[in-house]
């Protein structure tokens, strides 16, 4: 795959689909609206989660009370040309694993990536996020199958851990924390990290990367000291795009 990002991009890439306290979606409600003012009819990928027709359902009744409408992949005859004919694409969360095998084993990634380059919309929420990434190297979820590779979209330069969490220092695990097992990822690896923590999204149109959302992300780059960067901030000179 090509290392270089289409121009017409349009991303909404968030950290999660539920925060604590709202329901499902509620956080990115206006992000989602304002991202979709045209009301394009949703293409949603419900593979990371094992009950795929409860899943549509939950996020067709979401968007529709956003007044859009919305249709599973899973009951398209011809996955493929679905993607192909889409208007705007929302790949949802779950275990990331589980979605980049069967998005390989449907071969839905190459066709994915040529309509993000032509401009289609992108939606991706928690796992959805993940597999924007060049691999899914630093996604937080059990291998419960086995991909053929650990590839994924590469519509972005840079990896994303979401769900990012800080250490608490009131905790007697002794465990790694999240950082230290990002640092473990850059001993094998030089592309940089976006940890995204709960209610922050990134909006990525063209070669701009914005941090939206309600906490800083924190930025993990190879040989330097983690970065803390505020919401509204600009991140391509950062991390690339």
């Amino acid at each position: 795959m090509s290392a270089t990002r289409p121009h017409g991009r349009r991303l909404l890439l968030v950290s999660n689909s539920t925060l604590h306290g709202t329901g499902y979606l509620d956080h990115a409600e206006g992000e989602i609206r304002d991202f979709l003012p045209e009301a394009p009819p949703v293409l949603f990928v419900p593979f990371a989660l094992f009950d795929r027709d409860a899943y549509a359902e939950q996020a067709r009744l979401r968007f529709e009370r956003m007044g859009l409408s919305l249709a599973g992949i899973h009951r398209a005859a011809d996955p493929r040309r679905a993607v192909l004919d889409a208007a705007a694409l929302f790949i949802g969360g779950g275990n990331t694993f589980r979605l980049v095998k069967t998005l390989q084993d449907l071969s839905l990634l190459e066709p994915i990536r040529r309509r993000v380059a032509e401009g289609m919309p992108y939606i991706g929420s928690s796992a959805g996020s993940v597999v924007s990434s060049p691999t899914i190297r630093t996604t937080n979820d059990m291998p419960i199958v086995e991909p053929s590779s650990l590839e994924a979209l590469g519509l972005v330069s840079f990896q994303i851990n979401a769900h990012y969490l800080d250490p608490d220092p009131a905790s007697t695990h002794m465990g790694e924390t999240r950082e230290e097992r990002l640092r473990q990822f850059h001993e094998e690896n030089a592309t940089p990290v976006v940890g995204l923590r709960e209610g922050t999204l990134l909006r990525v149109a063209g070669d701009s990367v914005r941090l939206s959302g309600r906490a800083p992300a924190r930025i993990f780059r190879r040989g330097q000291d983690p970065l803390e960067v505020p919401p509204d901030s600009s991140l391509e000179g950062i991390v690339g795009s």
